[in-house]
């Protein structure tokens, strides 16, 4: 009987920390799998996925109208992570998850020592002109986030709003919000499969995506007024979390 409040709660800080710097699935999807033991994971990622999908719209909505967002970039990496996330999702039975675990890992920790030792990165944010170049960059990232998130996906929002950072240049708000509009691709795409398959929960999916909303419009106000240094803070506790969550699943978890 208490499954569902707890779930509403954590859905709550999964929407908060999402829409501040991403990756909120890595506190939604462990409560699901920890309080509905008797559901298919693939079940609970459907209701994980319809929960985090809104509360991600709702954030990117609050970020468009006082972030500006550079759209000849994101709009090509948003179309490549929908298409790559479904190839992602197809070869997930063929990749060991042990070893994708290992190197996310080895990816994480040298993302963290980056982000602390440059004590600049992401505070500042370059303006330069567009050149094609960027362009396939902005694929390219789309496409191997879009094909991680299907295929794996704890962390996709914080490996994007990095990549934005160190290859666009872009301070943390402006990469959290555009973060935001290719996580929404990959939520949708990952949905069109979900939802006729008939793997969403929704007597838990509606109300833990409205406390999922509620929880990313906090997370978006937060971000939008604590500004970047904030962000930056707060995507490295976020990362040091990843570290040790994706150790224990790694090395001790049974």
């Amino acid at each position: 009987m208490l499954s569902l409040p707890l779930l509403c709660m954590f859905a709550f800080f999964a929407g908060l920390v999402d829409a501040a710097v991403g990756s909120g699935g890595l506190i939604q999807v462990p409560a699901l799998l920890s309080f509905l033991p008797n559901y298919s994971s693939a079940t609970l990622l459907g209701t994980n996925k319809v929960a985090g999908a809104c509360g991600t719209a709702f954030a990117a909505r609050s970020y468009m109208g006082r972030v500006r967002i550079p759209w000849p970039l994101i709009l090509p990496a948003v179309a490549s992570a929908f298409v790559m996330s479904f190839l992602g999702a197809a070869t997930v039975s063929s990749i060991p998850q042990e070893f994708i675990r290992v190197v996310v890992l080895v990816l994480t920790i040298l993302m963290a020592l980056y982000t602390f030792i440059k004590k600049d990165f992401g505070l500042m944010r370059s303006e330069r002109a567009i050149v094609p170049r960027d362009h396939v960059f902005a694929i390219t990232v789309g496409g191997i986030i879009g094909f991680y998130d299907g295929l794996f996906g704890p962390g996709a929002g914080s490996f994007l709003v990095f990549l934005f950072v160190r290859v666009f240049a872009f301070d943390f708000l402006q990469a959290s919000a555009c973060a935001k509009l290719v996580n929404l691709a990959t939520n949708v795409a990952a949905l069109l499969f979900f939802i006729p398959a008939g793997k969403v929960l929704y007597s838990y999916a509606i109300p833990m995506a409205i406390c999922n909303i509620v929880g990313a419009l906090a997370g978006s106000w937060l971000a939008m007024h604590k500004g970047t240094s904030f962000v930056r803070r707060l995507f490295l506790v976020l990362l040091l979390f990843l570290i040790i969550r994706l150790t224990y699943d790694t090395f001790f978890h049974r």
